[in-house]
């Protein structure tokens, strides 16, 4: 391989992974925040609990319409920013039996089509339905229609943004996948059975 062609890869490798960092600091940022919010969950629903039974034994209203609804957004929250952040630690279910037996390579490949053909996809379709759905709640500021209740607009903004997140980490992972099929990226070895398989310079990508 020529040298210019060399440094050529060398190149794209490395901007590639800097773009791929940038988002991924976003996603530890807003995941970081997510977790935030869990023990806030806890501890609102638990005064919710606590506040409906002995506010009733003694005769006072110890929670509130806003309460229950920030308990509800919290919640909203915690999923919404956190699933790109558990797409980074590939902590969503995965229900193929298959993948723990491919070798590294492989199992890119079928990451990298699941990324391109379903999730790039079904992020954009959520952002892009959502769209008008926000815009109405922020036309008119809406409101909760309980008393007390807490304005609904700002919790539905969130929708597009957990899909703008779960897409961005979803480039991330595209381009992780890229470079390991392009032999750009450090792969752990096979264990256990399938450390008697070939090699992947002796196999091909499927």
């Amino acid at each position: 391989m020529r040298p210019g062609v060399l440094q050529h890869i060398r190149s794209s490798t490395h901007q590639l992974q800097q773009v791929r960092a940038r988002i991924e600091t976003v996603t530890r940022w807003t995941g970081t925040a997510a977790s935030w919010f869990v023990p806030l969950v806890v501890l609102v629903g638990s005064w919710n609990v606590f506040g409906r039974f002995f506010g009733q034994a003694i005769g006072q209203n110890l929670t509130s319409n806003a309460l229950v609804e920030t308990q509800w957004y919290l919640y909203d929250l915690v999923f919404l920013l956190g699933a790109a952040y558990t797409l980074k630690h590939d902590g969503h279910v995965r229900v193929d039996v298959f993948s723990g037996r491919f070798t590294p390579r492989r199992k890119a490949l079928v990451n990298l089509l699941g990324t391109v053909l379903f999730l790039i996809p079904f992020c954009l379709f959520i952002g892009l339905s959502s769209w008008s759905f926000v815009w109405s709640s922020w036309s008119i500021l809406e409101q909760s229609p309980d008393p007390s209740g807490l304005p609904r607009y700002p919790i539905k903004t969130m929708i597009i943004v957990g899909a703008l997140l779960l897409l961005l980490q979803g480039v991330a992972e595209g381009i992780t996948n890229v470079l390991t099929l392009a032999g750009q990226e450090q792969t752990e070895p096979p264990t256990g059975e399938l450390a008697d398989e070939p090699s992947e310079e002796d196999t091909p990508w499927v």
